[in-house]
Order: structure tokens, then sequence, then C-alpha cells
């Protein structure tokens, strides 16, 4: 019953992103019980109890049995600039339909940072910004961004008034410029997105819908969320070469003691021993 009345609260509600953008929630198709029942192939409702249900979602997230998550879908509804959504639409796993430049007139709407949110070219990495502008700098590249937009808009405008299709028009339109797209995604390709876009090496701009977008996956999903944050958001992954070099310096039953006061269950512990220690 929480559960239910947690989703209807949910649904139409918003999230601002950025100056002008949101990320809305239009339906959810399933919540946790869901997870739980495609897992147990089982229709009764009051069978378990909640920390069980939590057990084995856990369970379902940590050793990656993933179709009991796909049975829950949820629906978005996303304003995002197009240079987001061109990163967005990366993601082949949803179903997508975006407002069409060919058949409506675009808004006079763009991104516009501000000049402390702009950022400078990394020296290492070629695909990414990082540290801010000095000021001056910083001030005059708003200002260019900003007349830019304006300056390609009135252009757009003038060859729709020369009588230029639109869907040829709207090649002036820079990729500062919003847009609108649905987005229906199962839970379990959802939390691929939200691992990879939530990660401090994901563009800034798209990490901001991403924070929206987990916004109501974890009110919608409390026991799955809980998971996916433990086991993927806060854990990682070694490779063969590092356990190998890491392994002679970890005492077994260290490791053991330590997991123990760390609170986790005793199969927990043995999962965990079983791969740092792994037999035969």
């Amino acid at each position: 019953m929480q559960a239910m009345e947690t989703l209807a609260h949910l649904l139409g509600s918003s999230q601002p992103v950025l100056d002008k953008g949101f990320v809305r929630l239009i339906d959810v198709m399933g919540d946790d019980t869901r997870i739980v029942q495609a897992a147990r192939v089982s229709y009764g409702e009051g069978t378990k109890t909640v920390r069980e249900d939590a057990a084995l979602i856990d369970y379902l997230m940590r050793h990656r049995h993933t179709s009991p998550f796909e049975m829950v879908e949820f629906t978005f509804h996303i304003k995002a600039p197009i240079l987001v959504i061109r990163q967005w639409f990366r993601h082949r796993t949803a179903s997508v339909n975006e407002i069409s430049a060919r058949y409506s007139v675009m808004k006079d709407e763009f991104f516009l940072p501000s000049p402390a949110e702009l950022r400078a070219q990394s020296n290492k990495n070629k695909q990414v910004g990082e540290g801010g502008l000095p000021e001056e700098a910083a001030h005059q590249a708003h200002t260019r961004i900003a007349e830019s937009q304006q300056r390609a808009y009135q252009e757009y405008q003038a060859l729709l008034e020369l009588g230029v299709a639109r869907e040829l028009a709207r090649e002036v339109l820079p990729v500062g410029l919003y847009s609108e797209f649905y987005w229906k995604q199962n839970l379990h390709n959802l939390l691929h997105f939200l691992r990879l876009r939530l990660d401090w090496h994901a563009q800034a701009e798209i990490r901001a819908y991403a924070e929206a977008v987990a916004h109501f996956v974890r009110q919608a999903v409390p026991l799955a969320w809980t998971s996916f944050e433990e086991h993927v958001l806060g854990g990682t992954q070694l490779s063969r070469s590092e356990l190998e070099a890491l392994r002679p310096l970890l005492d077994q039953d260290k490791v053991r003691l330590a997991l123990k006061n760390a609170g986790l269950s005793t199969s927990r512990i043995q999962e965990a021993l079983d791969k740092l220690f792994p037999q035969g």
C-alpha cells in the first residue's frame, strides 16, 4: 500500500535540470514487489516479509540475475539540450520518441551555462573539460555563446519566413538547443544507464540528468536501489592481475574478521572470501 501511494505521488512530478530542462516521471510499471514476484514466479502477495524480499533482491543484484529487474519499466518525459541527448541516445536499450523539427518549429530555448559553469579543456584527456576558466575569459565566453545562440535562432526564423522547409531550416540550429523526448526503459537497463552517467567521469550536464532520474528510481524501487548502491555504485571490480598482486598481501582470517565486523551475513562473508581466495 505504501509503495502504491509513493508511486501515485511521484507520477507527473518533475525535477528541474540545468537552466531550462527537466525530468518528469510519466509512468512506472511495477515496483520491488514485481521484481520479487518475477524471481519467485509467484503472483501472491504477503507470502514473504519485506526483509526477505530485500534479501532476495540483494542476492539477484550481486549475482547479476538481471531478468527480474526487467519486469519493472519507467517512462520519463525529458527536456534537455541536444548535446546531452546525443550522449543519452547512445544507450540503445530504450524506446524513445523525440520532438521532430521536421514537423514542429523549435522554440527559442538554449542551454546557456553561467560563467562559473564553463569548463576549461583538459590537458590530459581530449574528451573532457575540467576546472574553471579565468574570470574574464569565462564572462567573454558566456557572452559569445549567448550571442551566437541568438544569431542562430534569428537565421532559423529568417529561413522559415523565406519558405524554407522546416526539415532544412533546422540545420542552422546549434546543439545547445533544447529538445524533448519520451524515454521508456526497463529497470535493468535503466540502472546500467545510471551506473555510467552518475560516474564522475560522465559529462557534468548529463550527470545532472542522471541524478534527476535517480531521484525517482530510488523512491519507486527502494529495495532495488539500496542493493544497486551497495553492489554497483559503491562497489568495484578487480582484474585477474590485480587480484593476483593483492592476494599474497591478505590474511584470510583477518579478512574474515573484518567482514564480520562490517556486519555482513555469513553467506556474504563466504561469497567475499570465495572472490579473494578461490579454491582450486
